[in-house]
């Protein structure tokens, strides 16, 4: 294994937009849910003649879909993203819209079929029934409760209401208060390994929600802490947790 020095300094210069995650090939592994999120997106999308996705990233989901609907539009809180999913999408007809979570989504009342998300940071639940056409689908996959908490835990302590939040009930109980009926809930509990300090160091930029301000130097007392356990052949082991979605604005 390189340096801890040298793996440090790749991990800071490495471009951490969007939502792909190609760069910890060969450093880091984790177990996907069993219900191919993209997948059942992309069967969606070749059925629907609207559809929004929320907190698009990259857009690079959405991008995986062979069909999209005539009217597709994403949106994205985060410039260099928003950015990205313009490049990405824009050459397919997709329409890129700078919404910040927790802001009012410029759309039309009930002027979408299917309104979608992989891993939205605080699903409007309001907003996404007041978007939806009679009939319309919610179809998301929400990170769980709990999750990647073993490496969090190993910068910071988390608090009570962070343990609690995330909850599928919790979520499911939102999304019908505000006129949704929840049809389908599925969870998974996802096995990840980290092999070296490097992708440690990309996650946590990646994420930076994860370990709020985040420092190398602030943290290396951690990182070299980790980084002497993976020289002898031990991953930083944590479980991401995910739950499956569905529901739908009432006919």
């Amino acid at each position: 294994m390189r340096p801890y020095d040298e793996l440090v300094a790749e991990a800071l210069r490495a471009d951490v937009t969007g939502w792909g995650f190609g760069w910890l090939d060969g450093r880091a592994t984790e177990e996907r849910p069993p219900w191919g999120y993209a997948r059942l997106l992309a069967a969606r999308l070749a059925e629907v003649d609207s559809a929004l996705d929320l907190d698009t990233g990259g857009g690079e989901v959405v991008g995986e879909a062979p069909v999209l609907p005539a009217h597709t539009v994403v949106t994205e809180g985060w410039p260099p993203n928003a950015e990205r999913a313009r490049t990405l999408l824009g050459q397919r007809g997709v329409q890129v819209l700078d919404v910040a979570p927790g802001d009012p989504l410029p759309l039309p009342d009930a002027s979408v079929d299917l309104v979608s998300a992989r891993h939205p940071v605080r699903p409007p639940w309001a907003e996404i029934s007041r978007v939806l056409r009679p009939g319309g689908e919610y179809l998301a996959q929400h990170v769980g409760p709990g999750s990647m908490f073993a490496l969090i835990e190993e910068f910071v302590e988390v608090t009570p209401e962070q343990r609690r939040g995330r909850s599928p009930e919790r979520e499911s109980a939102e999304a019908e208060s505000a006129g949704l009926e929840v049809v389908e809930v599925r969870t998974a509990r996802c096995r990840a390994e980290i092999h070296d300090v490097g992708a440690v160091v990309w996650l946590l930029r990646k994420c930076p929600w994860w370990v709020p301000g985040f420092d190398v130097e602030r943290d290396e007392e951690v990182l070299r802490r980790l980084d002497a356990r993976m020289r002898t052949g031990t991953p930083v082991v944590a479980h991401s947790t995910r739950h499956l979605l569905r529901a739908r604005r009432p006919a």
